[in-house]
């Protein structure tokens, strides 16, 4: 028996590659094959999903966090030469800050430092997760960091993002999470119009563009950046498919299993593509909580263990060998 296992992070607990390492260890405890394949839905966690899955190399750069103090952010180049960035190590909502936290004034300026340096380091292509983020700068920040770097030198840039926001919707829907009163979402707004008409091409009204409070569109608009599903692009990119073709049961997990996991969510991405390639394979939930709502979307998984620790998922995984 081949097991495929493919959680994304327990949030705030285990990363996406410790609960795979969990589970697979219980997995080959009782004798079965394990494949060990953590994922994200192109948020926080994916950089440590995607360079484990990868096999690529990782750094760490001082760079700005979104206030302008010092932070370390890391980043990985795969040997095919593409560097993985994740907004939130630089530019993310919990890094580390003894001062206010300002959600008009958080800036991006070291995400863009961030995508040169994975440059410098040989990245002909920059992929950037762009969930978690503190900022509503439409990237302006980015900009200037790259501009002052003297450029990217032509490297395509790509954006993993999981909602399909516009640019001007971004401090409307997203910054009263980063601590913006509603007078600060209007001068966010106001903010985002302005910056859209100083552009080389506005991203008013464009699908994707207000991830990360508008990072996305002033990389699509300064850069030509690629927008895409950061859920769908993330199993292309660890090649699921292949894995899944080779696989008898496919585990999937999250920190929580709710209504909202079929809302685009990385476990709905890896269930839609099990019923198209391979419909007849078990699909187990291994997750750390079931919330009451989750009614019919049960029904999608033969089993759904509940497993608070690694021990936990250890037993868990035990058990899935023996379906």
């Amino acid at each position: 028996m081949k097991v495929l296992i493919a959680p994304d992070s327990f949030k705030g607990t285990y990363t996406a590659v410790e609960v795979a390492e969990a589970i697979a260890r219980g997995v080959r405890e009782a004798g079965a094959d394990a494949v060990e394949l953590p994922i994200a839905d192109g948020g926080e966690g994916t950089l440590t999903a995607l360079a484990s899955t990868t096999g690529a190399q990782m750094h760490t750069v001082t760079v700005n966090n979104p206030w302008g103090s010092p932070v370390q952010a890391s980043f990985a180049v795969t040997s095919e030469g593409t560097g993985i960035v994740e907004l939130a190590q630089a530019s993310g909502i919990t890094v580390e800050h003894d001062g206010t936290r300002d959600a008009f004034t958080a800036g991006t300026y070291g995400t863009g430092q961030v995508m040169v340096e994975a440059v410098k380091r040989g990245a002909r292509r920059i992929l950037v997760s762009a969930g978690g983020s503190a900022t509503s700068d439409g990237a302006s920040g980015a900009i200037t960091a790259i501009e002052e770097a003297g450029g990217l030198n032509g490297v395509p840039v790509t954006v993993l993002t999981d909602v399909t926001t516009p640019f001007e919707r971004a401090g409307v829907v997203f910054s009263p999470q980063k601590g913006a009163d509603p007078a600060t979402v209007e001068r966010i707004t106001q903010r985002l119009h302005d910056q859209a008409a100083e552009l080389p091409k506005s991203p008013i009204g464009v699908a994707r563009t207000g991830a990360a409070g508008g990072f996305s569109g002033g990389m699509w608009a300064r850069f030509d950046a690629e927008l895409v599903s950061g859920a769908e692009h993330v199993l292309d990119f660890v090649g699921f498919d292949r894995e899944l073709e080779q696989a008898d049961v496919v585990v999937v997990g999250e920190g929580k299993l709710d209504s909202q996991t079929g809302e685009g969510k990385i476990i709905d991405a890896v269930l839609k593509r099990v019923e198209r390639i391979k419909p007849d394979v078990q699909v187990v939930a291994v997750v750390g909580c079931v919330d009451e709502d989750l009614g019919d979307y049960a029904q999608n998984f033969v089993r759904i263990f509940e497993a608070t620790d690694a021990q936990l998922m250890q037993q868990a995984g035990t058990q899935i060998a023996g379906l």
